[in-house]
Order: structure tokens, then sequence, then C-alpha cells
């Protein structure tokens, strides 16, 4: 969501008020991470180290709003701004070093308000993979029929123009905003988490998404942290395994798991429990880093102001 400056600032300092008061094993001098739950029988690490810096946000991506891993080139994450910026992708490092600009054409880019970034499967069963946008941005929940925007990811990490399909879609109860994007690994099905003011968000599937007609999409469910102390999502990254899904809010990190999901449906019944996470102002973006067999992965967080760092969070 695009804001003017000094309101961003302001919804920063108003996060930070808002962040919870170190528990009493902190105090005590114990490691912070000692605080966090293991996660059991699912892929992935049992237990998260702290955040370390890493780098920080180009000056190219000065409205950072959306983070996701190459699939075809190790090392590489793909980046994007938020609205009234250019129709561009960016090709970053993890130390937020610019490597390529893709100029995207094929969609009317007046009032699109792209929120976040993923990769999947360019249809169920491709063995392609693609870029999804999601042009689903919508502050005052107004807006009739949003969008995602997909292209092939480049065989190439070089500047290039690339025209986009645009994928139409409607909500099946209201108008909502939404800034977090996961593509289901097996099924290559879109999966959105809104924006709420009550919840950590309301979970929407997409299917028979297809240029030139309107796809309808269906609820899943609501994901809610314990005892609903946190909510507003602003990203989200699915781990490859399907059991694991992270959830960025301006003040924390949740993880949902679940051992054995397969579909989303499964997955968001699972237990919400925090990970760690570090202070950013306006934190837009999250992704999952690759790692060994896409088992041990650690995961990249990102702000939307040029200059924040970026933070690293691997296994302990």
């Amino acid at each position: 969501m695009r804001r003017a400056l000094a309101l961003a600032v302001l919804g920063g300092v108003l996060a930070a008020c808002r962040a919870p008061k170190p528990s009493n094993l902190e105090a005590s001098g114990a490691s912070p991470s000692s605080r966090y739950a293991p996660a059991e029988d699912v892929p992935g690490c049992r237990l998260y180290g702290e955040p370390q810096a890493v780098g920080r946000v180009p000056l190219v991506l000065a409205e950072m709003s959306g983070l996701a891993a190459s699939v075809r080139h190790p090392g590489v994450l793909w980046a994007h701004n938020d609205s009234g910026n250019a129709f561009q992708v960016f090709a970053i490092d993890e130390t937020g070093k610019p490597l390529a600009t893709l100029t995207l054409t094929g969609a009317d880019p007046e009032d699109m308000d792209l929120e976040d970034i993923a990769l999947g499967p360019c249809a169920p069963g491709d063995a392609r993979t693609c870029v999804y946008l999601a042009d689903t941005g919508d502050n005052f929940e107004r807006r009739e029929q949003v969008r995602l925007l997909r292209f092939p990811e480049p065989e190439q990490v070089t500047d290039a123009t690339l025209a986009v399909e645009e994928l139409p879609f409607t909500w099946p109860d209201r108008a909502h905003d939404c800034e977090a994007l996961v593509i289901e690994p097996g099924t290559g099905r879109p999966v959105l988490i809104t924006k709420e003011g009550d919840s950590l968000g309301e979970v929407f599937a997409l299917q028979g998404l297809a240029p030139g007609s309107v796809a309808r999409a269906s609820h899943l469910g609501t994901l809610r942290s314990p005892g609903n102390v946190d909510r507003r999502t602003t990203a989200a990254a699915l781990h490859p395994s399907g059991q694991r899904l992270l959830l960025r809010t301006y003040t924390r990190v949740w993880e949902v798991r679940r051992p054995g999901a397969s579909r989303m449906e499964e997955l968001i019944q699972g237990p919400v429990v925090e990970v760690p996470g570090a202070s950013q102002a306006q934190s837009e973006a999250i992704t999952w880093l690759p790692g060994d067999a896409g088992a041990d992965r650690s995961y990249l967080i990102g702000s939307e102001f040029a200059g924040q760092r970026l933070y690293r969070v691997d296994c302990r």
C-alpha cells in the first residue's frame, strides 16, 4: 500500500509502540531464540537463530513491497515496488545489490497497486516456472475486480522487456485489501491472504485463472495469531514442502505449521507460532531462500524503505 513518507514513518512508530514488551526470559539475559516453539515433524529448521543483517534495500526499490527467491537462478531474488512506481521487477542478491531490471508491458499500470510477488508453475503440471505479481492492493476496499499478473521466469538475469498476462478475479464476498500471495508447490494454485484489522487474514484460493476471463476466489478460512495479539499480514512465503507458511506483519513474523499438509486447506488448520523477526520500518517483504533439497531453509525479510536493513534468519 503506497503511503506518503510522513504517514509511513508514523505507522512505523506506532507499530513499534505496539510491539510486545520483553518477556521474563529475555529480561533474564537468556537467548531470545529459546522463547520460540521448535518445529516438529515438518521439513526445515527445528529452531531458528536470531536475525542477522546481510544488506540493505537498494535505492531502486525505495518502496519494496514484495520479495521472492528465483527458482532458475540460485542466489537471485525478484522484487518490486509498491504503486506509483514504474512497472518493473528487479533482480537483486540477498545483500540488496541490483542485478537486472525487467520492464513489464501488456497491462495498464494506471491505478495498479502491486503488493506481493511469488514463483510457481505457469499452470498446474507445467514444468515452466512463472513469476506472479499480485495487483490486489485496495486501501479503501472499493475495487470490484483485482488481478494477478504472470510471466515466465527469464532464462537469463539481464535487463529485458517482458510482456505479462492479466489474470483477473473477484472476491466471493466483498472487496479486500490484500498484500500476500503464495503459490502451492504441488498444484500451482495461487493462494492469497488478505490484510485484515481483526486477524492475520482471510485465506482465498484461485482456480480457473485465464486471460480474457474473470475467475472467482474461494474462501478457505481465517488465520489468527495466538490470543489474536497481532493482525494485518503484509507478506507471506510458502515453504516448498507445503507444510510451513511464513506471515509477515508490521511488528512480527509468524509461521503456520502442519505435518503432512499438501493443500492450503490442510495447512491453515495447523498452529500459528511466532518465529524470529527484526524491527523494520514498513516491513512488507519476506521469502524463503534455497536450501538443501528444499529442506533446511533460511528466510529473508525486507522493508519498504531504501536503506533499511535486510535480515536473514538461519537454522540454529
